[in-house]
């Protein structure tokens, strides 16, 4: 009886018992299925990625309508990147926060650009995303004497240094026959143009939109507008600091395919895209729509920056806004790789 009783109590030699076999079993299957979820942690391309961020220095200005549109639609964040907008009223202020290290990407025009490179800013240009030869101009009070470009002669003309109304201010003078010796500069902040104007501090000033929209409504009859279509076709474009690009070309990438959708939303649907560049920047729908049809949104790297940066370099060093050298190689300040990994068709520096 007690060999029968050990035969069915006891099992046979190296086999487990029945609560044995389940216990085993479970242990099996938890370490199986801490192995999976192990894997699944460890896969890079399984796990959620955290955000790029960037603090993006950008205008209050229809320049930067790509921008205000990525912004508002959520398309940096669908790329990853999450954006802290630093509002600036214009380009060289939002360079000059990057060069300062208080932002990551500034939106500009090419001259501040040029300026910062020609003092040995380590700077690229990652894109364009906007163009046009119908943002500038200069605009005069006929009560003050000035109803043709030769009547500017001897006049207080308003203008902000450093930027793109220089450059156009200098080349308009230029091509009507006068020089920047011949008439008093006044520099001002793009939104002190308006104030100073007004109020006859100066008689003309050389400025863009939207001031110059502003001025052109505030003064109705009694301004006198001079547009020059010929001698300037101004860019806008998204600069970094060349280290952040190299160390970030995936994020770069990321706002890039941003703002290659917000340029496609702004193409597909204008009314829209202006509600939200005006209420972006806080401004009347109705003055932005006067002004959007003159203005190209694309993001794209064209070989007239290169053209633009070297002719205005020339002018930098003519007028002794800049010491005397070798002409920089520009090539090297604009970052083509990220444009090309995303957008091929957009860059034509290499053709």
């Amino acid at each position: 009886m007690s060999g029968l009783r050990r035969r069915h109590l006891l099992p046979a030699s190296g086999e487990p018992r029945a609560e044995e076999g389940t216990l085993m079993g479970r242990i099996v299957m938890a370490a199986l299925l801490l192995l999976a979820l192990s894997g699944c942690t460890n896969s890079p391309s399984q796990q959620a990625q955290p955000p790029h961020k960037f603090v993006v220095a950008y205008t209050t200005q229809p320049d930067c309508a790509l921008v205000h549109i990525a912004v508002a639609k959520g398309f940096f964040a669908e790329e990853g990147v999450a954006v802290q907008p630093q509002m600036h009223s214009y380009g060289k202020a939002a360079l000059k926060s990057v060069l300062e290290g208080k932002a990551d990407l500034a939106t500009a025009a090419e001259t501040p650009v040029m300026f910062a490179a020609l003092s040995g800013a380590k700077l690229f240009v990652v894109a364009g995303i906007f163009s046009t030869s119908d943002n500038n101009a200069v605009i005069g009070r006929r009560d003050l004497g000035i109803s043709k470009p030769a009547d500017l002669r001897g006049k207080r003309i308003g203008y902000t240094p450093g930027t793109t109304g220089e450059f156009f201010l200098e080349s308009f003078l230029t091509a009507n026959g006068l020089s920047r010796k011949e008439v008093t500069l006044v520099g001002l902040k793009p939104e002190e143009m308006v104030q100073a104007l007004s109020s006859a501090q100066v008689a003309a000033v050389s400025t863009w939109n939207f001031p110059l929209a502003l001025l052109r409504k505030g003064l109705a009859q009694n301004g006198a507008t001079f547009f020059d279509r010929q001698i300037y076709t101004q860019t806008f474009n998204v600069v970094a600091r060349q280290e952040l690009v190299r160390k970030n070309p995936e994020a770069i990438e990321g706002v890039l395919r941003a703002l290659i959708k917000a340029e496609k939303f702004a193409r597909e649907h204008p009314e829209a895209a202006q509600s939200l560049v005006a209420a972006g920047i806080g401004i009347d729908r109705e003055l932005l729509r006067e002004v959007w049809g003159g203005f190209t949104f694309r993001v794209e790297l064209d070989k007239r920056l290169l053209i633009t940066l070297e002719d205005q370099t020339r002018w930098a060093r003519k007028t002794g806004l800049a010491p005397a050298g070798e002409m920089p190689d520009y090539r090297s300040f604009i970052y083509a790789d990220g444009l090309q990994a995303v957008k091929p068709d957009a860059t034509t520096l290499s053709r």
